[in-house]
């Protein structure tokens, strides 16, 4: 009788080493995936990998023939013994989720631990586009100042919100607004009632969320449902002095109507983390408009985060290999097929437990 193989997990890089520190007496083998070195050391890792920490698309962009390395289709064919893979965040768009359950594979992301980083941001777009902070700055520096009263602006007291997408981010975003005395409208296909009253939001449709709110947050995962969902109609929808802020990811709004939008006066302004393509070309036209604040998908970018993110990303690794349901499974259905899977290359059968679902 041959002992079961260790675990054998591929990771790009951690959001902190305290992701390494929780692995390294867990008995499971940890490969790095060097995006820069030749593109067979990369497959030789993955295709004997067990577990694939999936390298973010920012990551794989520096580098050429980079799109190779998300969790597509000819990945997940070149990697028989792949049981596992999840995202680094709670964004999942590098991961073909659909090929993934076909191919008896779990699919994790890591909502929830950065949450906070992102919300704040989120917020912080608010108060700058509302006060005018970056146009000021601008004016400032680049001088002479002229007449301040150019650089009025408004608060954020008493104005409505609304969010796209009530998830972790949107509904942490809407208790850091709690105190402003917003009314708070959301638009999201999977939100309650009940829920919707507990969190003191309103659910509603998304003309009517356009229609109504100051300032329009994109809080959504990138889905074949969310993939275009704001465009040249839904901009139009909006008032002229309304702000429309995303930390989701690009692909949920086309940039071409933003930036009509934008110029012709349609909306007062934008705050954008996330782009179509990133990091965003410095001559994107959106970039030259002063009512615009752009950061580069650094939302979630603290230090807060990034250990809170490890350790999450950790623990869940030690739940999947331990044979246990991952707390942040985004495809339940492949759990039969998976546990067969999991059983015929690591010897163990997983099991679902309640309290594994509840971490």
């Amino acid at each position: 009788m041959t002992d079961a193989p260790r675990p054998r997990l591929v990771v790009e890089r951690w959001t902190d080493p305290a992701a390494g520190d929780i692995l390294e007496l867990s008995g499971i083998d940890i490969v790095k995936l060097d995006l820069k070195a030749p593109a067979e050391q990369g497959w030789a890792a993955l295709e004997s990998a067990h577990g694939y920490q999936v390298a973010t698309r920012t990551d794989v962009a520096s580098v050429a023939d980079g799109a190779q390395w998300l969790a597509g289709q000819a990945l997940i064919a070149r990697c028989s013994t792949l049981l596992a893979v999840c995202s680094a965040g709670a964004g999942y768009d590098v991961i073909d989720v659909d090929a993934c359950t076909r191919a008896g594979i779990a699919v994790c992301n890591n909502s929830g631990p950065g949450a906070e980083a992102v919300a704040e941001h989120a917020l912080g777009f608010m108060l700058d586009l509302a006060k005018k902070i970056t146009v000021s700055d601008r004016v400032l520096r680049s001088g002479p100042l002229g007449d301040r009263q150019s650089l009025r602006g408004s608060q954020l007291l008493g104005k409505t919100l609304g969010v796209v997408g009530l998830g972790a981010i949107g509904g942490r975003l809407v208790e850091l607004c709690a105190p402003l005395g917003m009314e708070v409208l959301v638009f999201d296909p999977y939100l309650d009632d009940e829920t919707a009253r507990t969190r003191g939001v309103r659910r509603v449709s998304l003309g009517e969320l356009l229609e109504r709110s100051d300032f329009v947050q994109v809080t959504c995962p990138l889905t074949r449902e969310t993939h275009g969902l704001i465009g040249r109609t839904q901009f139009a929808a909006m008032k002229p002095t309304a702000f429309f802020i995303t930390t989701a990811r690009g692909p949920v709004h086309d940039e071409a109507a933003l930036f009509d939008a934008l110029v012709n006066g349609r909306i007062a302004g934008a705050g954008l983390d996330v782009f179509h393509e990133e990091p965003p070309r410095q001559d994107n036209p959106l970039l030259r408009l002063d009512n615009v604040v752009a950061t580069p998908h650094t939302a979630g970018i603290t230090v807060e985060a990034a250990r809170d993110i490890a350790v999450a990303t950790a623990t869940q690794w030690q739940t999947i290999f331990e044979g246990r349901m991952p707390p942040r499974l985004l495809n339940p259905d492949v759990w039969p097929r998976y546990c067969d899977r999991f059983h015929d290359i690591l010897g163990v059968h997983p099991t679902a437990r309640a309290a594994a679902a509840a971490e």
